[in-house]
């Protein structure tokens, strides 16, 4: 299996920034993998999702070392189209990211400009709007659809060009809980029947304890933890420390474990934690 994402020593600071926002920073996820990451504000996890997809430092200059490859190539030394061949970027802003006023001209922008062939364009809009199960709002107007109606289309639009990796920046932000859950149930089934690479940043850490294959946990430009949802939920203690709120369940794991009672296994959810719970009062 390959690598998809491999950051290596990378650090950066914006022109005119006071601080390095990123110090350092190590970090590979291969390709198939489901990475979420999370952090307090402030962490850098924005600036990381810009450093992938190039904009950093291509349209966000400042002091950059170290590397960052991307489906094998240099973000630094590529420039944002050719990273966007392998990778699409679901922004925090939706509203910012559509250009078109009806969703079958948001989807259709985006592959005249990487000059898709004509005869493929029919094929793959309808494709990737199926992907996401929105075909009946092929002609709706994008003002008319609710946030996770525009979510859906921004991630039909990147679909559309076959990319390898998709990063999210806090995609669901303002979605509600059920709208959120869908989004996610969305990316597992592009992760598993498609291949796709995802690496999301996301505060609604229950459901990345749900969806993501791995956690990836920065503060102050540094990454603190990065392994197994469990793994990384382990160090509950550590987390709170630093502004991250862990779900109550895991937090309840930890807790027991650090007194001695159970078998020492994270909770990930609740049914997790109510058998934890009845195996300690049997």
């Amino acid at each position: 299996m390959k690598d998809m994402v491999v950051v290596k020593g990378l650090s950066f600071q914006y022109a005119n920034g006071a601080r390095q926002v990123l110090k350092q920073l190590n970090l590979t996820v291969p390709e198939g993998g489901f990475l979420g990451i999370i952090g307090p504000s402030g962490a850098g996890k924005t600036t990381l999702i810009q450093a992938m997809n190039g904009m950093i430092p291509h349209h966000f200059p400042g002091d950059y070392y170290g590397s960052v490859t991307v489906d094998g190539r240099d973000a630094f030394d590529s420039s944002v189209a050719e990273i966007s061949r392998s990778a699409g970027t679901v922004f925090q802003d939706i509203d910012s990211q559509m250009v078109a006023i009806v969703v079958e001209d948001e989807i259709l922008y985006g592959l005249e400009n990487f000059g898709v062939p004509k005869k493929e364009m029919e094929g793959r809009i309808t494709e990737s709007l199926e992907l996401v199960g929105i075909s009946d709002l092929r002609y709706r107007s994008i003002r008319s659809l609710s946030g996770g109606q525009k979510q859906k289309v921004a991630i039909a639009a990147i679909l559309a060009l076959k990319p390898k990796l998709l990063l999210l920046d806090e995609p669901t932000g303002e979605l509600d809980p059920a709208s959120s859950r869908q989004i996610f149930s969305i990316l597992r089934e592009l992760n598993e029947t498609q291949n796709i690479t995802v690496i999301v940043v996301e505060q609604k850490i229950m459901l990345l304890c749900e969806f993501a294959k791995e956690l990836g946990v920065l503060s102050d430009g540094e990454l603190l933890f990065h392994g197994s949802v469990r793994e990384v939920l382990s160090h509950s203690a550590e987390l709170e420390e630093i502004g991250v709120q862990c779900p109550r369940v895991a937090t309840l794991s930890a807790a027991m474990a650090a007194a001695g009672i159970g078998d020492g296994r994270m909770s990930l959810n609740l049914d997790e934690a109510e058998e934890m719970v009845r195996r300690c009062l049997a």
